[in-house]
């Protein structure tokens, strides 16, 4: 498993303390696409927080890819998420005065990797995008489908364990989106783990498995087979 969540428990304070996440447990294996599906307040976006390494949990255990993640230093934290993960958003997070070259290679940047290497890199994965003649535009001059897929590319450039995408279609419109789903599958065919936070139920049925988060609780998950048919498990804590 590369990711496995027991018991895991999140409370934020306040004059009314909100338990937002109560006991999760959650197993992912390595190669599968997944999606985690929940409506607003349901602790889906405080989950991937928890997975993505950018909040603590209070109870429970969270295992990355065999390592533990507990009361970690804020350096430690950062170390993990740039060897292990690489994250997609829906504003897609990109430098507005770097191109895209520049903008791929910059997780390389924190990693020491010197500019000729870490620009080499960054092409590489632009041409696997399809972005190759769009190596030296700022994002303002590339298309939401660009941007995501320069997004991606930078995603990918540390060759992480892991891809966390947060609603990654949800700035796009519906023929874009299914380009990038189609971006994700293509990745997941060659073996990459990628876990997806949408609201969006058609980005979750392009997934092979959906997670359904519903106060703070997971509740029964779909596994959608290759022909199209749904068996439902059921997880412990459901």
């Amino acid at each position: 498993m590369i990711i496995t969540l027991n018991d895991v428990n999140k409370t934020y304070p306040g004059a009314v303390p909100l338990h937002v996440l109560k006991g999760i447990n959650l197993e992912i294996d390595r190669g599968e696409l997944v999606a985690i599906m929940g409506a607003s307040g349901s602790g889906k976006s405080t989950l991937l927080n928890i997975l993505g390494i950018l909040d603590n949990y209070d109870t429970g255990t969270y295992t990355l890819n065999g390592t533990l993640i507990r009361d970690l230093s804020e350096n430690r934290a950062a170390e993990l998420r740039n060897k292990l993960i690489g994250f997609v958003f829906q504003s897609f997070n990109l430098i507005g005065y770097k191109n895209a070259v520049e903008n791929v290679a910059l997780p390389l940047y924190y990693q020491g990797v010197g500019r000729r290497q870490r620009n080499r890199l960054a092409m590489e994965q632009l041409e696997r995008m399809g972005l190759a003649d769009r190596a030296h535009h700022l994002p303002g001059e590339l298309s939401g489908g660009q941007k995501q897929r320069v997004a991606i590319a930078r995603s990918l450039i540390t060759n992480p364990a892991l891809i966390l995408a947060d609603e990654p279609t949800g700035a796009l419109d519906s023929r874009t989106s299914k380009e990038v789903m189609q971006v994700f599958r293509d990745l997941n065919a060659e073996g990459m783990t990628i876990v997806i936070v949408t609201h969006d139920p058609g980005v979750a049925a392009q997934c092979k498995r959906v997670i359904r988060i519903s106060d703070g609780l997971i509740v029964p998950d779909n596994t959608i087979t290759a022909a199209g048919s749904t068996t439902v498990t059921t997880p412990d804590n459901a």
